[in-house]
């Protein structure tokens, strides 16, 4: 997959469980415009792996493009279609628009090639908010099979370990000593069969855990159950503080997911 900046090795259809997920109700928001027609433009997406983020809106060319503000673990827009962008050089921009913010306000220029489609990861934390722009290299299957791809934005002060990602139904990883800000390239995945995903210190063959305090008291999985559905793409990704192991911590360590199409 090629990156701007690098190169690095409630959604229709897919439906999730487990207590690790991080999930929200998300409406599709009107005040960007979409069609089939990319000629001359690109398509884009956005979401935030931001620790902390909250009242986050995004500007191109000082536009606003977002009407409902995002949060930690949003994906706009939320309808997984994207939205389009004029190819070219263009001028983004995201921040809180709360006057009292500690949020830095992240500012960066891409050149959008027309006719292809970006997805753009914010990351790490309020006050040193970055990003990383990939090509979302869709291929609509022939078959009834799915797509499915990996991207690995925890935050910590301290280094974080490249990760694996384990398939129960495979019994296998399905992706490999992936490092951090790394977004892999998609896969193809069963459709309409229910699986479990985990994540693992690269590997180590053993499962990372969060501690679910009072009244389980016990370890859980970090993991995600989906249910990709036939010729869908998705983005799985991997966020939070990766040192928050507490279930009842804001910021914990998670899996959770987007529709790329």
């Amino acid at each position: 997959m090629k990156s701007i900046k690098k190169y690095a090795a409630g959604m229709a259809g897919l439906f999730f469980s487990g207590a690790m997920l991080v999930s929200c109700t998300k409406s599709f928001d009107e005040k960007v415009s979409q069609s089939t027609d990319f000629s001359g433009s690109t398509v884009v997406q956005v979401y935030v792996a931001t620790v902390n983020a909250s009242r986050n809106y995004v500007y191109i060319d000082s536009k606003p493009v977002n009407g409902a503000s995002l949060i930690s673990g949003s994906v706009f827009p939320a309808t997984g279609l994207g939205f389009q962008v004029p190819g070219g050089l263009r001028s983004f921009l995201v921040r809180d628009t709360l006057t009292t913010t500690t949020q830095k306000p992240l500012s960066f220029a891409n050149n959008m090639q027309a006719g292809k489609s970006y997805t753009i990861f914010t990351y790490d934390t309020i006050t040193n908010p970055l990003q990383k722009t990939v090509e979302t290299n869709i291929v609509v299957p022939d078959d009834t099979t799915a797509r499915i791809r990996f991207a690995h934005f925890p935050y910590s002060p301290l280094p974080v370990p490249a990760v694996d990602i384990y398939s129960k139904n495979r019994g296998a990883n399905i992706f490999t000593n992936v490092d951090l800000t790394s977004v892999t390239e998609f896969i193809p995945y069963e459709s309409g069969v229910s699986d479990s995903l985990f994540v693992r210190v690269a590997g180590s063959g053993v499962n990372l855990q969060n501690w679910s305090p009072a009244p389980a008291s016990k370890y859980v999985d970090v993991a995600i159950a989906i249910t990709p559905t036939a010729k869908r793409s998705y983005t799985v990704v991997f966020r939070g503080g990766y040192r928050a192991t507490t279930t009842n911590n804001a910021t914990v360590r998670t899996l959770s997911t987007m529709v790329n199409r």
